[in-house]
């Protein structure tokens, strides 16, 4: 009979969960030592062994966030970050217990991981959306008849009342918790060779559309050019002014530069384009295209 090998990261969180369950509990005095020595001195192993000290507190706190999918050694380490994060700013004068203190700084730093890295889309960017992700479940168990099938309409209407958020909040959230990340190059059906992404269509142009586009652009860039010859400076200056700079000048700024009304500049723009019009057309059978674009 053979057996499947344990995971060695597995294994590895384990022992060391294991190790963290023996280490000694802090008497209140001696834990207040250690926060001073570290407080006023500097003193980084009274830190470490404060630290190391309520490692399993937050083991006891990652445990309560299994349910999200993620290994429970990444989520211990996350809290651990959040005990670091206390230590350097636990103040042992306000006479709180490093744990009651603590708390709050484990729990943030593994709800901040689980929002990071339950999915590829950034969800949870508000208070109200990080409390809807975090007491959807819980409130769904707690409220509703069906805590495992689709919601119905008024399960989401009494959990958005209850968070105080829209329904359309809730229906998005159960949305993203029901369904996770699927890869685009996972299988389809019963093909080995099928990937999801084989069948999502691309609204974008091909790559013979670009090419084209490319090509016709650059084409109407050439005979712009040329019919641009065929006019006077000054009908020039007017045209490349007026519909080819990035900033387009009006008939009267037009004006005031040549010293003409608007209405002048505005005649001379018309027999302008008259030129152009028929140069292109000895090039091109549809000028208006070039025009109307």
């Amino acid at each position: 009979m053979s057996y499947a090998k344990a995971d060695p990261v597995d294994q590895a969180s384990r022992r060391y969960i294991a190790a963290t369950m023996k280490a000694p509990f802090l008497e209140r005095e001696h834990e207040f030592d250690l926060a001073r020595r570290w407080r006023e001195d500097g003193d980084t192993s009274a830190l470490r062994e404060l630290v190391s000290s309520y490692t399993r507190f937050a083991v006891r706190i990652a445990s309560r966030f299994r349910g999200y999918g993620l290994p429970l050694g990444d989520l211990v380490q996350e809290g651990n970050v959040g005990l670091m994060q206390a230590a350097q700013r636990f103040d042992p004068g306000r006479n709180v217990r490093f744990s009651t203190y603590a708390a709050w700084w484990v729990v943030a730093a593994i709800q901040e991981y689980i929002l990071r890295n339950s999915s590829i889309v950034r969800i949870g960017t508000t208070a109200a959306q990080k409390s809807l992700f975090f007491s959807l479940r819980r409130l769904r168990a707690r409220l509703t008849k069906d805590p495992v099938g689709a919601m119905s309409d008024s399960d989401r209407r009494l959990i958005a009342r209850e968070l105080d958020v829209p329904v359309a909040a809730v229906e998005r959230m159960e949305a993203h918790i029901s369904g996770p990340d699927q890869s685009l190059n996972a299988t389809v059906g019963s093909s080995e060779t099928d990937e999801f992404q084989d069948f999502l269509s691309d609204p974008g142009p091909t790559p013979e559309d670009v090419v084209i586009c490319r090509r016709d652009r650059l084409a109407r860039a050439g005979w712009i050019k040329r019919a641009l010859t065929l006019l006077t400076p000054r009908e020039r200056q007017i045209i490349v002014r007026r519909f080819l700079d990035d900033e387009p000048s009006t008939l009267a700024e037009l004006g005031t530069t040549f010293g003409v009304s608007k209405e002048r500049i505005r005649q001379v723009e018309a027999k302008a384009l008259g030129k152009l019009r028929r140069s292109i057309g000895e090039i091109t059978n549809k000028p208006d295209e070039l025009f109307d674009s």
